[in-house]
């Protein structure tokens, strides 16, 4: 019998930096393309066009290490129905429970769950599935305070350091390919999804419909796309149906 599985998620991105809608390339600042939508706007186009998700990132609180635009970020999760999932600047406990406590439905915990990751997974046994982890890679090291550090644990130990933690999934950054629409590391995927306890969802490099394929079927539980939708080299409905429609490889999906 075929095994039944759920289609990848789709998550249009929304970058956040002085309450404007960016994108970066690399994580560079000095690399910025800022878009007319204010980002609530964005928000609702993307909730018009399909989005199940939104995903949302404050750049200012990355890089600061406490949050830039949450007033604006509580904004949009009150101005669309579908879930909005929040990162950037998100450093301890009460920092995410305000958020998780005014309408955001998950945060995402990348330098807290690396420097405190008891506190992280105390977070997410006080708000199960609503914790994501985030795996910022620079090469094979992650990444940590806004990119802008690295450290020597592999991805493969973080991700099984967190098995049974109550986190809903973990997201994967290929920072080198973040913003420069190269295409994915499907390479990265396929050999942390079969490994990881937590589902994986892919960032960093989509630019095709193709490139969405290719991730679906190496077994991802959701793709976030950034560059390519607002550069219209893709368009939300044809992601979201390319994503339903792949086949998923041997060997691959989580544990």
């Amino acid at each position: 019998m075929e095994e039944v599985r759920l289609a990848p998620t789709i998550y249009p991105a929304i970058d956040i930096r002085g309450g404007r809608c960016v994108r970066l390339v690399e994580g560079d600042f000095a690399r910025e393309t800022a878009y007319q939508r204010s980002p609530t706007e964005q928000a609702r186009a993307w909730e018009a066009e399909g989005a199940s998700w939104v995903h949302v990132v404050d750049l200012d609180g990355a890089r600061e290490g406490k949050p830039g635009n949450r007033d604006l970020i509580l904004k949009i999760a009150s101005a669309v129905r579908v879930p909005v999932q929040v990162g950037g600047g998100i450093r301890d406990f009460e920092t995410a429970k305000v958020y998780l406590e005014s309408g955001v439905r998950r945060v995402v915990l990348g330098t807290l769950a690396a420097k405190k990751p008891e506190e992280a997974r105390d977070l997410a046994r006080a708000f199960p599935e609503r914790v994501v982890l985030g795996l910022d890679l620079k090469g094979s090291r992650v990444a940590t305070e806004g990119w802008t550090k690295t450290s020597l644990v592999d991805p493969e130990e973080i991700l099984a350091s967190f098995r049974g933690s109550g986190f809903a999934a973990a997201i994967v950054t290929d920072i080198g390919r973040d913003g420069k629409l190269l295409g994915p590391s499907l390479g990265l995927y396929r050999r942390l999804v079969p490994a990881s306890p937590l589902a994986l969802i892919a960032s960093g490099g989509v630019s095709s419909v193709a490139d969405v394929e290719s991730l679906a079927a190496a077994g991802v539980a959701g793709i976030v796309v950034g560059k390519a939708l607002y550069e219209g080299r893709i368009r939300l409905a044809d992601a979201i149906h390319a994503a339903g429609n792949a086949r998923l490889s041997e060997g691959t999906g989580p544990l």
